[in-house]
């Protein structure tokens, strides 16, 4: 009995080792995306102007404007999925959606996990603070408390470069600036193109630090694997290019927030060309 005991662990042991191994991805390729008559995107809810949903419950934002093109193009229609920041890996991995379009910018670290499509956006990270306590330097925010949002680029920057500055972290940005209105934290770092967009509707706030970090890109992220929808979205850039698609984007979704004397070129790509 005890030898049979011994075996049936074993076989377990071996089931339980191999079954990861075993494991596929879950993704939909275009074929039955198109069959099933609807896309699945993630985006922000809360990220105005990228992401947002609107005093009428409707999807809104930059973001939103290219999944809606991508709907249209593939002949189906789009269901929006609210995704935080720390999250936009797993909605893919666990096929809760078959695309994420949440300013996701690509990094080394995210590229083992997700495959990403050329870039539309372009960005660095940025730091909005309180213009009677303002941060124009990071050499300020050592011993301070910096309020970031999980698994933004802003999170791993600071970890990795400033560990002398405290981080105050949350799921949700609509958290995190309330939580800088509040004064819990002496800055906010995200991405530059959300900071100066919010430090415009906020009286009272300004960036100080505009640029941060390398300058880096923001595409489009299918799960590991899926090769169909990857070349489909990547030939739907390119072939955007061509009506500036990103640059009338920008006009409907982000004009009013920057400013009419705003550069568009600072922050759109084009055919996933970075200039």
């Amino acid at each position: 009995m005890k030898k049979n005991l011994l075996k049936l662990l074993a076989a377990v042991a071996l089931l339980l080792a191999v079954a990861p191994l075993s494991a596929k991805p879950k993704f939909r390729t275009v074929e039955k995306i198109k069959k099933s008559g609807t896309i699945k995107i993630a985006v922000f809810s809360d990220k105005k102007p990228f992401g947002y949903v609107d005093e009428n419950g409707k999807y809104q934002g930059y973001d939103v404007y290219f999944g809606d093109r991508i709907a249209k193009d593939l002949g189906v229609k789009v269901k929006y999925v609210p995704v935080e920041a720390a999250a936009r890996v797993e909605v893919l991995q666990t096929g809760k959606v078959d695309l994420v379009l949440a300013n996701f910018t690509v990094t080394p670290e995210r590229a083992e996990k997700v495959d990403f499509a050329l870039p539309y956006m372009k960005c660095a990270l940025g730091v909005v603070s309180n213009e009677n306590d303002y941060i124009t330097d990071v050499e300020q925010l050592k011993g301070k408390t910096l309020i970031v949002s999980k698994g933004t680029t802003a999170e791993t920057y600071f970890t990795n470069n400033y560990p002398e500055v405290n981080l105050l972290k949350f799921d949700q940005y609509s958290e995190a600036y309330n939580a800088l209105l509040d004064g819990r934290g002496v800055g906010l770092s995200t991405d530059n193109t959300e900071v100066l967009a919010w430090a415009i509707e906020n009286p009272g706030f300004a960036v100080g630090i505009e640029s941060l970090g390398s300058l880096d890109t923001i595409a489009p992220a299918v799960t590991k694997g899926n090769t169909s929808l990857l070349d489909w979205i990547n030939k739907e850039i390119e072939s955007l290019a061509t009506e500036r698609f990103f640059h009338a984007d920008y006009e409907a979704t982000l004009r009013a927030t920057y400013g009419a004397n705003s550069d568009a070129d600072s922050l759109v790509v084009e055919g996933g060309k970075v200039e």
